[in-house]
């Protein structure tokens, strides 16, 4: 059997849970250069850590990020989006304010909506036949 580095385990649960976050920035102004992506990348990782998640990929264009997150099953995901988006506008805008400042629109880096879909190893088609093949008691 195939030993899975994914599936991490507490006191009393496992779990091999991702999720796919995407971030736009405020109106979509294109407002990331390769520099403040590179900051933001590693801002994210250290918030991510900070809550018991790994920050397993991450990259994004001038408008937009997206990050690839395993997190524990007693993870909050509204709350990780929150700290994510509230550190990494404070510390980018610090470090960024310079070329940030033109593009911010009242002090806002982020919009307030966001993407987040769960991702797993199997199609939910399959989830869904293995669900409907267990043996219900008669």
């Amino acid at each position: 059997m195939e030993k899975n580095n994914d599936i991490r385990q507490g006191r009393h649960a496992v779990w091999d849970c991702h999720a796919h976050l995407v971030f736009l920035t405020k109106y979509r102004r294109g407002a990331f250069t390769d520099e403040i992506l590179t900051d933001c990348e590693s801002i994210m990782r250290q918030v991510c850590e900070d809550f018991g998640c790994t920050l397993v990929e991450f990259n994004g264009e001038d408008d937009h990020v997206h990050l690839l997150i395993n997190f524990p099953a007693t993870a909050q995901l509204s709350k990780l989006v929150n700290s994510l988006k509230g550190v990494s506008s404070r510390l980018l805008r610090q470090k960024h304010s310079g070329h940030l400042s033109k593009y911010l629109w009242d002090g806002h880096l982020w919009s307030r909506s966001y993407y987040c879909g769960t991702a797993g190893g199997a199609p939910l088609s399959v989830l869904a036949d293995y669900v409907r093949s267990q043996r219900r008691p008669g």
